[in-house]
């Protein structure tokens, strides 16, 4: 180690190699990016301005939405310029920061995305206690309890793989900084981080589903009681949506991050985190709120008084 150069930079090898690929990678994603920022900012700019959505439903959307741009911008932005520039050069400080943010913001999303499914429970299997329950002080600390739990998850082994010595190679088989290729390129043994990696993975993973799963099976048992044909026809088109996105969110981080010797990414791993990355984040703000019928007629009444106020100024 005494005669090795420590590094003080890492190059991030992307998707891709060819300069052509590269520039129809920035412009497709360059409009994913623009549409998942949009279409969270309109569900929380709606659910703040339009009195009709200020149920507890709208509240843990909201605070989802907010979370979805953060988590968004951590990665898109950095990987955008990449494309464009072909500068694939991140510092230490800079990777390390984004790894820090992309996997406490990735872990909350997950405990959000449980926490809205038990909104739901509650309020379709309970609708008459929905209120009393669901107040505004257990919302928020629902809401600060995602945050809290994520950070005493992920701090800890995160913290200690930016502590680790890199004495090169510093390529990244990636499109971000990620622990896999991170322990890979250490210069020490990191077992030990890599079975707590693997601990807060299986904490979050399975734990967060298994909630989510309980919910919507309690739902849908409810749902098969509605003695209208259309009604049940409307639940189940908005339950089988959600439960497409947790599907293929949990199917691909469930096998990029439970599995042993996490060391190490290949091409097909770029693939799997592309999809939780990239096109999960785009769909969710159009699946989880967008779709919904007082979302679409807020949005409907906000543009007829623009419009309105538009004609009287001309």
């Amino acid at each position: 180690m005494k005669n090795q150069t420590m590094v003080v930079e890492f190059i991030i090898v992307g998707l891709s190699n060819y300069h052509h690929v590269n520039t129809i990678l920035f412009v497709v994603l360059l409009v994913v990016f623009l549409l998942t920022v949009i279409g969270n900012i309109t569900v929380v700019t709606l659910s703040l301005v339009d009195h009709r959505l200020q149920s507890p439903m709208y509240f843990f959307l909201r605070n989802f939405s907010l979370l979805e741009i953060c988590f968004t911008s951590v990665v898109m932005p950095r990987f955008l310029y990449s494309l464009l520039t072909e500068r694939k050069s991140i510092p230490l400080p800079g990777c390390f920061l984004q790894l820090l943010l992309f996997f406490l913001l990735g872990t909350c999303v997950f405990f959000q995305m449980a926490m809205m499914s038990f909104d739901r429970y509650m309020a379709i299997c309970h609708p008459l206690h929905y209120g009393t329950i669901m107040n505004g002080r257990v919302c928020f600390h629902l809401v600060l309890g995602c945050w809290v739990m994520s950070f005493l998850l992920i701090f800890p082994p995160t913290f200690m793989v930016v502590l680790l010595p890199f004495c090169g190679p510093n390529v990244i088989n990636h499109f971000y900084c990620d622990t896999a290729a991170l322990l890979q390129l250490s210069c020490i043994d990191t077992g030990h981080i890599e079975v707590m990696l693997l601990v807060a993975a299986v904490v979050v993973l399975p734990g967060t589903l298994t909630v989510t799963i309980i919910s919507y099976g309690c739902i849908i048992c409810t749902i098969m009681r509605i003695p209208s044909t259309t009604g049940r026809k409307k639940a189940f088109s908005t339950c089988s949506a959600h439960l497409t996105v947790v599907v293929i969110l949990y199917s691909s981080a469930i096998f990029r991050y439970i599995r042993p010797g996490q060391r190490g990414t290949h091409d097909f791993d770029k693939v799997v985190s592309f999809v939780y990355c990239v096109v999960t984040q785009l769909f969710n703000p159009y699946i989880y709120a967008l779709r919904n019928e007082q979302v679409k007629q807020a949005l409907k009444d906000i543009f007829g008084r623009t419009i309105s106020k538009c004609r009287r100024i001309a």
